[in-house]
């Protein structure tokens, strides 16, 4: 770095999961706030780790797009960008991160989440988070956010190309007609009540995805709802499976559009249990591939972030 130049903080930021199954239980207080989480369901919840690896693949897959991304935004022999991960609901916690970048005082920070459509619940949390850290910790230098990325034509178009691999999966006879349903991870109703944009941004990934693909058969869903007994967002994925059997359909694509790395969402709600279910159906489902920390990605949150400072008034 030349001369006494600050670097600019990129605060990239995740959801988290635990790291052992031992953190299973502590893990899902810090999620339901504090709540205590009924045995049974910290049981249900632990062995849905186990059969996906025995922890959340979300920490070192963030570590490595952190990594990647560093290096697009520096250049050879660049040090003007600094990335740095935090999580959410475990370690490293958003504040732990935001006082790592403290100590390397930079000339300003922008936080990014690892999800690219808006939400009150999602990306307005992890915004929280961060201004709790501030707060708490102090800092002299502006704070700016990314808040949707949802129809950046580099998310778009990399979902498009992965949608386009899954589908040589399926017989050539069929693959035309293969049926896609887009999913992104359900919320409770009640965001409906303050205009959230959230159903809105993840149907408009859906349509710039379907505009690339066109022709082609499209349904949307949300998965993984919660245990809170409130009403959560759908239809489901559960429903749609029923009504594409219904018409005829026996294959079908799952591309989770509302998902970019791998999480027990998708290793173990789609890849098992909607897989389970679609077998009990005499249906052959498959999965796209996630983006996780591929040069796609690490392409697209570099283009994210260069738009993002364009805007700043200087």
């Amino acid at each position: 770095m030349s001369g006494a130049q600050r670097p600019i903080a990129v605060l990239l930021m995740a959801m988290g999961g635990p790291d052992r199954l031992e953190n299973v239980e502590p893990y899902l207080l810090d999620v339901r706030g504090g709540r205590p989480t009924p045995p049974e369901l910290v049981e249900e919840i632990r062995e849905r780790y186990r059969v996906t690896g025995g922890k959340s693949p979300v920490l070192g897959i963030t570590r490595e797009v952190a990594r990647g991304l560093e290096q697009k935004l520096n250049g050879p022999g660049g040090e003007r960008y600094r990335v740095y991960v935090g999580l959410r609901h475990w370690h490293p916690y958003i504040k732990e991160a935001y006082a790592e970048l403290l100590d390397d005082q930079p000339e300003r920070l922008i936080g990014l989440c690892m999800a690219p459509q808006y939400s009150s619940m999602s990306i307005g949390a992890y915004i929280s988070k961060v201004e709790e850290a501030r707060m708490a910790l102090g800092g002299d230098f502006p704070v700016s956010y990314v808040q949707s990325w949802h129809r950046h034509p580099g998310l778009v178009k990399a979902i498009a190309e992965n949608i386009a691999a899954a589908l040589q999966k399926f017989p050539a006879a069929v693959r035309a007609l293969v049926p896609i349903i887009f999913t992104a991870h359900s919320l409770p109703e009640r965001i409906l009540q303050t205009n959230d944009p959230y159903p809105e941004e993840v149907r408009g990934t859906m349509e710039a995805v379907c505009e690339l693909l066109k022709p082609v058969t499209a349904r949307f869903a949300f998965q993984s709802q919660g245990r809170s007994g409130e009403k959560w967002l759908g239809p489901d994925v559960e429903s749609i499976l029923e009504e594409l059997h219904r018409d005829g359909h026996r294959q079908v694509l799952i591309a989770p559009i509302g998902f970019i790395s791998d999480h027990v969402e998708i290793l173990y709600d789609v890849d098992i249990e909607f897989k389970r279910l679609a077998r009990s159906k005499g249906m052959q489902l498959e999965r796209i591939p996630m983006l996780n920390a591929s040069m796609t990605l690490i392409e697209t949150l570099a283009s994210v972030l260069e738009e993002h400072e364009s805007s700043l008034v200087r």
